[in-house]
């Protein structure tokens, strides 16, 4: 994992914590900037409408900052999400009403949050039986394998390989390669053997950008695996994220 742990969005919200009012906000706006789709999906799957969700979530972050919730929090009571979530009921029981009151946007966090964009994003979400807490469960894994994901291709095409990653993607993640292997390597001028290869090595990378993402959000190296487990679970099948 390297220096990975040094750089933990625990680390760096804590070390934040004791800084400047500037620094606060920068380093919480990284956070909710990655994070505040599964908020929103959390308030919708309440029974909120679209307008509510989108106030109330914007409300949570100025709550965060304002309240300074992170004053009485350590790393070693849970992994970031357990924390934030919990943060957001109390939000959610004892200040709904003041949150209505809020017009979106008002929270001055630092961060914009499209409300049409997240509606867009929650029309895709599965019309089936699972909480609230499910929800939020399985968007934030979505998020971890997603920005995983982006980092790899930027990472290919920085290497001068993103016309081949877009060819090899569908054999990382969910969705169903259109083509076998031997008609692929034919489109990149390849072997079949080439191919193969470099999808192991892809899977690997990823899994290590994986690995890396789910680390910036435990107390701990000894909980990544356990992570690891809880985020194939709480996904289920999945295809990346794609906007409208």
């Amino acid at each position: 994992m390297g220096s990975g742990f040094a750089t933990t969005q625990w680390s760096q919200v804590l070390a934040a914590r004791d800084g400047s009012e500037s620094e606060a906000r920068s380093a919480l706006a990284v956070l909710f900037e990655a994070y505040w789709y599964p908020l929103y999906a959390f308030v919708r799957r309440q029974g909120s409408s679209p307008e509510e969700a989108a106030d109330l979530t914007q409300a949570f972050f100025a709550y965060f900052l304002e309240k300074d919730v992170l004053r009485s929090v350590e790393p070693s009571e849970g992994r970031f999400r357990s924390f934030l979530l919990a943060t957001l009921k109390h939000f959610l029981s004892h200040e709904r009403e003041k949150a209505r009151a809020l017009k979106r946007g008002g929270g001055q966090v630092g961060i914009s949050l499209d409300a049409k964009l997240a509606e867009s994003r929650y029309g895709y979400e599965p019309a089936d039986n699972l909480t609230p807490d499910q929800v939020f469960e399985r968007r934030w894994a979505l998020v971890v394998l997603e920005r995983s994901l982006e980092k790899l291709a930027d990472k290919e095409s920085s290497a001068g390989n993103g016309v081949r990653f877009k060819k090899l993607k569908p054999y990382l993640v969910g969705e169903e390669p259109h083509l076998p292997y031997r008609e692929v390597a034919a489109e990149l001028d390849m072997s079949e053997g080439a191919v193969r290869s470099a999808v192991h090595r892809l899977r690997q990378i990823f899994g290590q950008l994986l690995r890396d993402e789910i680390a910036m959000t435990v107390a701990n190296p000894d909980q990544v695996d356990e992570e690891v487990r809880h985020l194939l679970v709480a996904v289920g099948p999945w295809e990346p994220h794609r906007d409208p």
